[in-house]
Formats: C-alpha cells, sequence, structure tokens
C-alpha cells in the first residue's frame, strides 16, 4: 500500500480533533516536537502533520519492569497537540505523554474531582472540560443550589472563583483542553473536572479539614473517579480517613501529595497520603534531573512514586495572566490524576487498587529515587496504558516483552509502615506554592485551629 495514501488517510480520521501523529526513534525525553535526520514519508493536512520513521523501538531497550528487554520491535506513534505553548511543561515530555495520547486522550466519562481553591471557571482553556453536575436541580433540595461544576465549602455556595491561582494550576496539569489551538494541554486532554473548594486566602472563615471532608463527600455521592488531593497535614483525622475509606468502597482513586516539609515520611507521617489504605497512591516530586525537591517528602515505606513538579507550567486565572509556573508535590499529584485519568478512560471497570499497581510498577526506575521512594519509579505515561497485569494493556493488547512476568510484581500492598505520629507542631498547608501566599509562622494551618481538629472536626 502506498504510505502517503495511508496517512493521508490517518491524517483525515483526526483532522476534527487539531492533531498530528508523529513517528518518531525512541527517546524518553524526547521534546513533544520531535525532528530526525533519518528519511520520512511527510504529508500534511489542515493543521497537523504525519511523519513516519521506521526506527521506533521502544521495546528493544530494557523496559525497567522487572528488568526485561526485549527483541521485539514496534513503532511509536506521537500525537502532537497545536497548543503553541505546550512544550513550556516540560513534564509532558519527561512522562511520555505524547506517546500515550496515540492510546487515548482520555474521557469525558471520566470525573475527576480537584479539591483545591477552586478555578477560573471561563478560562479558555479549561471550559469545555468541567463537569457538568447531571443532577444540580435535584441538589438544590440538599443545599447545594447551582452546583453545576462543583461546589465552594469555604461560603457554602457556587462560587468557585480561584483566589490564588493555585485550583486552575492544578486543575489545567490534568486536564487543559488539548488541540484547542490554545495555551496547553493537558495529561488527559479530555476529562471531566469536578471543582470542590476547600480554601480561600481571602476568606477569614477557614476550617480546611471539615471542609476537605464535606468535599470528600461530595465527590463520593457525585460519582467521582478519582480525587485528587493536594493538602495534608502531619496529623491524623479519623473522620478524613474515614471518608477515604467511604470512596475506598466506591472504588474511588485517591492521588494524594506526599507534602512539602522537606521530611521523612517513614519517621514522621503525612496526612492523607499515608492512612494505611489501598486506594490511596502518595506522590512526591522531581526536577529535570529526576531529582526529588529539596522541598518535598520522601519515603520508602510511605511514599509510591515520582513526578513532575519543578516549575511546572500550566492555566492561572486570566486575572493572574492565565498561565504560570508552580513548584512542589501538589504539581506531581496532578500528573499522577491525569494519567490514572487516561487508564480509567481506556478500562471504566478498573477500581482504585488496579489503577495504583499499574501507576506503580509501569514507572521509569530511577537511582534518585532509590532512597526517596518505595518503588523508585517516576510516572510514564505511555507505559501506564500499555504495559500492565501479565501483559495486557487496558487496551486489550497483549505486550509480548512483558509475558514472562511474575504475577507477585503487581502487588496492591501498600505496606506502609507504622508511625507514631506526637502532637509537635501544627498542620502544614498543601505545597510550597500555596504556602507563599499565605504568611507563614510556626504554626502553619492546614485545618481551622489546632483545637478544632482535637474536638473532632
Amino acid at each position: 500500500m502506498n504510505l502517503n495514501r495511508l496517512f493521508s488517510a490517518m491524517a483525515l480520521m483526526v483532522v476534527m480533533c487539531g492533531l498530528a501523529l508523529i513517528h518518531v526513534t525512541s527517546n524518553r525525553q524526547s521534546e513533544i516536537v520531535a525532528h530526525s535526520s533519518h528519511s520520512q514519508v511527510e504529508d500534511s493536512a489542515g493543521d497537523f502533520e504525519i511523519r513516519v520513521n521506521d526506527d521506533g523501538n521502544y521495546a528493544n531497550r530494557s523496559q525497567n519492569f522487572g528488568e526485561l528487554e526485549s527483541s521485539s520491535t514496534s513503532r511509536e506513534t506521537m500525537v502532537l497537540m497545536n497548543d503553541p505553548n505546550i512544550n513550556q511543561n516540560w513534564g509532558l515530555a519527561q512522562t511520555d505523554a505524547a506517546k500515550a495520547w496515540s492510546v487515548t486522550q482520555g474521557s469525558k466519562k471520566v470525573v475527576v474531582a480537584v479539591i483545591d481553591t477552586g478555578i477560573d471557571v471561563n478560562h479558555p482553556d479549561i471550559r469545555a472540560n468541567l463537569w457538568v453536575n447531571p443532577d444540580e436541580r435535584r441538589n438544590d433540595k440538599f443545599g447545594f443550589r447551582g452546583d453545576i461544576h462543583g461546589w465552594n465549602f469555604v461560603d457554602n455556595n457556587a462560587d468557585l472563583t480561584d483566589n490564588h491561582g493555585h485550583g486552575t494550576h492544578i486543575a489545567g496539569i490534568i486536564g487543559a483542553v488539548g488541540g484547542n489551538k490554545i495555551g496547553i494541554t493537558g495529561i488527559a486532554p479530555k476529562v471531566s473536572l469536578m471543582i470542590l473548594k476547600y480554601y480561600d486566602p481571602k476568606s477569614t472563615s477557614n476550617n480546611n479539614l471539615k471542609n476537605t471532608i464535606r468535599a470528600f463527600e461530595y465527590a463520593i455521592d457525585m460519582g467521582a473517579d478519582i480525587i485528587n488531593y493536594s493538602g495534608g497535614g502531619l496529623e491524623k483525622s479519623p473522620q478524613e480517613e474515614a471518608v477515604i475509606k467511604k470512596a475506598k468502597e466506591k472504588g474511588i482513586l485517591v492521588v494524594a501529595a506526599a507534602g512539602n516539609e522537606s521530611s521523612n515520611s517513614d519517621v514522621k507521617g503525612y496526612y492523607p497520603a499515608d492512612y494505611d489504605l489501598d486506594n490511596i497512591i502518595s506522590v512526591t516530586a522531581i526536577d529535570r534531573r529526576k531529582n526529588v525537591l529539596s522541598s518535598s517528602n520522601f519515603g520508602v515505606k510511605t511514599v509510591d512514586i515520582a513526578a513532575p513538579g519543578n516549575d511546572i507550567y500550566s492555566t492561572l486565572p486570566r486575572d493572574k495572566g492565565g498561565y504560570g509556573v508552580m513548584t512542589g508535590t501538589s504539581q506531581a499529584t496532578a500528573f499522577v490524576s491525569g494519567v490514572a485519568a487516561l487508564i480509567k478512560a481506556n478500562n471504566a471497570d478498573l477500581r482504585a487498587p488496579q489503577i495504583i499497581k499499574y501507576l506503580k510498577h509501569t514507572g521509569d526506575v530511577e537511582p534518585s529515587l532509590a532512597s526517596k521512594t518505595r518503588y523508585k519509579r517516576k510516572i510514564n505515561t505511555y507505559r501506564a496504558l500499555t504495559i500492565l497485569d501479565q501483559g495486557m494493556g487496558v487496551t486489550g493488547v497483549r505486550a509480548e516483552n512483558t509475558a514472562s512476568m511474575k504475577s507477585s510484581q503487581f502487588s496492591s500492598e501498600r505496606q506502609v509502615a507504622e508511625t507514631s505520629v506526637g502532637n509537635e507542631g501544627s498542620i502544614s498547608g498543601f505545597g510550597s506554592a500555596l504556602l507563599n501566599h499565605v504568611q507563614k509562622t510556626n504554626s502553619q494551618k492546614r485545618i481551622a485551629e489546632k483545637p478544632a481538629r482535637a474536638q473532632g472536626i
């Protein structure tokens, strides 16, 4: 078959999505736009371009997945979004997002609840991916009048205005609209973002723990598949743990930040990331060199995986410039939530423990993470979608280079170390990006006041 005709036909299939398919040589850290000196067959139409290169050989190099190698060959396809600032988010290239998008770009049926500072609901790079409540009128009688895209638990209304910027930034990393010729794209270009506001720097009535618990309850009741939570603190809350157990019963995945205390979570736990529940995955942050940030928590028994978290470019409220960079485990957590959304889009039947084991065991092994995380891995979007349990990908295609893997490699047990949590200190906020906005004291707050937590609020 004439290759030009074949790929022209493929081009017509994706033109409505504003995408380009690129076939490149294997390079784990290749830029989203990849160029090669090898001969190419090229075609173009409209806003996309197709490049074919027969040297792609992903399976030939060590998969870092049980230290397996294979002599089989495969052809890699990358999807290039036409969003003009996509390359400013270095984490997309480092996690092989463009190759993952050739498998799936996500689904609006997958709902990710973002418990954060709210969002700019009219941001042009986000609004098309906002969750729309199918039961908004029904919810009126329960006190959630007008909860079209989520709820503001600070002021108890439907105003989701982001007065900080953190929530908009996190939402953009997870699911900024892809292929719309605007700004950037999220890890999951197609997704439904449920916005649950639990903190507002302008409010004098913040009770962050109570708001967090209520936000979790809302997400569970309204059918979220994944809950992204950047918050956390050094003290446990029985009520918080209970509501996450409730999420577990529904199969809901909770992606939680490991925290920005520069501390070993094996010694001093950070919650909710360190609750002993198999529907929670704890995420720390790395820089471009794949080193854990000096501000990020770590732990070989408590922190599951690493993801990009330094100077991450994403959406901001339009009155704060529309786009910008932030740093912290919050940003890393959003990367993992985005990958989880892609996995869920390809297999709606997967529950939280199954998604977690795929995330943990398909990442890239990095020597720099050996003393920092349990599995020594950073997230890899493409591998999470294509190299899965017993060689079966979420697409239903068996990957031959995983045929000899042992089933024990997919243990989903958290094996969280027993920790002794004292009463020293207070509760930290959800990351340096947010805390830089709030005046720092020796007793930084995650909840309203420490006495309120002692009362079980």
